[in-house]
């Protein structure tokens, strides 16, 4: 998908954009009247790396899979999410047909949950205005070092860009290595590179397991993993306009880290 500038120019010098009938050029004008037309590299580029993904929605037009912590949705690698959404997904019986499933948007390497995706370039363009338009919602839920403040909001700029998250603290428990630790619900209103993951650092809660963002070097579960999951997604069907909300269980990885923390606190504190 065009969704940057370099994105563009890559198609443009690849000739993938031709303007009234022509392989375009940067530098010309675009003008009323004009037909653009933009086509998708060839097939042959496309690699399939068969890891099994849960499907949690499918239709000829997009599809909604349970992204696993631990894997790139894109990039050089192989072995990407991107790369595996053709071993899972049915081919659209539908005109306007991509050449493979398309991730719409990002979740990092460690991050798990749900991925949105497309199968036609009519569902990629309504999907992409919604997402530029601010009309998918989007929940996170993460464990923090720290205890948490009820409710707050954060607008600290990411990469020089405005950004906004709301959160709330569903449970605060004590830990024997953090002090405490938080389970807290988050609503990103827009969606910058690392946002959630900059902001909680930034008001003193890093994630945990978090280690580019450890801003408070607590030592919990080093290298276990990141405990951020996007767990729910509601937006318009870019087609038929139906409402679609889909959410998942609490991961039952956060389940067992604050069970154990709770009864390591405990153990400790019978112990004195």
């Amino acid at each position: 998908m065009l969704n940057s500038r370099k994105g563009i120019k890559k198609a443009i010098k690849s000739g993938q954009i031709k303007l009234n009938g022509q392989v375009a050029e940067s530098g010309r004008w675009i003008r009323q009247g004009n037909i653009v037309e933009l086509f998708e590299a060839e097939i042959s580029k496309h690699k399939v790396f068969p890891l099994k993904l849960n499907v949690l929605f499918e239709d000829n037009d997009i599809a909604i899979i349970h992204k696993p912590a631990g894997f790139e949705v894109s990039g050089n690698k192989f072995k990407t999410i991107q790369n595996a959404l053709s071993h899972n997904l049915k081919p659209s019986a539908k005109a306007g047909l991509l050449s493979r499933p398309l991730a719409v948007h990002r979740l990092d390497y460690s991050t798990s949950g749900l991925l949105l995706c497309a199968k036609t370039h009519s569902a990629a363009a309504g999907l992409g205005k919604q997402f530029a338009e601010k009309k998918v919602f989007k929940t996170y839920y993460a464990i923090v070092n720290g205890l948490t403040k009820s409710h707050g909001e954060i607008s600290q700029d990411v990469d020089g860009k405005k950004a906004k998250t709301t959160y709330s603290t569903i449970k605060t428990i004590p830990s024997p290595v953090a002090g405490n630790i938080s389970l807290v619900e988050l609503h990103p209103a827009t969606g910058r590179r690392h946002q959630l993951r900059v902001h909680l650092s930034g008001i003193g809660h890093s994630i945990v397991g978090d280690k580019l963002y450890n801003n408070d070097g607590s030592p919990l579960l080093k290298g276990k993993g990141m405990f951020l999951c996007a767990s729910s997604l509601s937006f318009s069907h870019p087609v038929n306009g139906r409402k679609i909300e889909i959410s998942l269980p609490l991961p039952h990885k956060f389940i067992s880290l604050m069970e154990r923390e709770a009864k390591k606190h405990k153990t400790k504190n019978s112990q004195k």
